[in-house]
């Protein structure tokens, strides 16, 4: 069974409970403006190209799609066919691919390393992605292989996919991950490209269905960092049984990815969340659970 990865992060610790493998899928239906990792929009393997390590020499020029500018290759990504030979001959490894296929067999080869540490931490598998119920057989059947280890799971999803995707892995999540970025659905349009009803109507599915869930907020300054927007997130929440839900602020971290990927970054200017927003909205939105 083979699937799209872009990434296996070791030695994780912000992904769940304990040390944990955090697996990163590939493709994701949403295009939020504030995404971290515009590297795991495309299902395929893509070319990322790094300007600080970029030593101008031309070697990735011998390839349609590739010319040098002023400041350094200019690549039209539409063009570029064979990107993992243009990344081999790159002698400064500015220029890599994000994505490989592979299977549920390779992907526990890395996972299995570090089953000691998950033993003694509590911690265990996150799958994230992207979005990884897009590739449904491949992460049930890495659920699946985990659960087999007896590791703990937890997978991180948006909600946008057709409920029997995530009725699908179920029975092999321990904890699911589930963002919830607003409830009204027109803003959620703009900010992400796609209407929020899906995801809001499987998340009271899940919680029916007795899933483990953690409600997770991203908060976006000018955008859902705001009274009614949190309201409206508590009344959802309170109206499908969820107690359990992490805020989490907005920051700046992935800003290099977008140029790296050709993607135009609209939130460059948008300065981080500081820790004392963070504590007031965590508190506000507290109040407005508990009414």
């Amino acid at each position: 069974m083979m699937g799209h990865v872009f990434d296996i992060q070791r030695y994780s610790i912000h992904d769940g409970p304990g040390i944990r493998t955090t697996v990163f899928v590939k493709g994701c239906p949403l295009r939020c403006k504030w995404c971290a990792n515009p590297e795991s929009w495309s299902a395929s393997p893509q070319l990322f190209f790094s300007s600080a390590r970029c030593i101008r020499c031309g070697a990735c020029t011998q390839f349609e799609g590739i010319t040098m500018g002023v400041d350094g290759p200019v690549i039209e990504r539409e063009k570029c066919r064979d990107i993992g030979r243009i990344a081999d001959v790159c002698p400064a490894g500015a220029l890599s691919v994000k994505g490989r296929n592979m299977t549920v067999a390779e992907v526990m080869h890395e996972v299995e390393k570090d089953i000691p540490f998950y033993r003694r931490s509590g911690g265990g598998v996150t799958v994230s992605g992207g979005e990884p119920l897009l590739q449904k057989d491949f992460t049930v059947g890495l659920l699946a292989a985990c659960k087999e280890k007896g590791l703990h799971t937890i997978i991180e999803t948006a909600g946008d996919v057709p409920w029997e995707s995530l009725e699908a892995v179920v029975p092999y999540t321990d904890q699911f991950f589930y963002d919830v970025k607003l409830v009204d659905n027109g803003l959620h349009r703009v900010c992400t490209g796609r209407e929020n009803i899906q995801i809001l109507s499987n998340l009271k599915k899940l919680a029916t269905a007795g899933a483990g869930l953690c409600v997770r907020i991203p908060m976006i300054p000018a955008v859902n960092d705001n009274e009614k927007e949190l309201r409206a997130i508590a009344g959802v929440l309170k109206d499908s049984g969820i107690s359990q839900y992490e805020l989490l602020a907005f920051h700046q971290y992935g800003k290099g990815k977008y140029s790296s990927c050709g993607i135009h970054y609209e939130l460059s200017d948008l300065e981080q969340m500081t820790d004392e927003r963070k504590m007031e909205l965590t508190g506000c939105f507290a109040a407005y659970m508990n009414e």
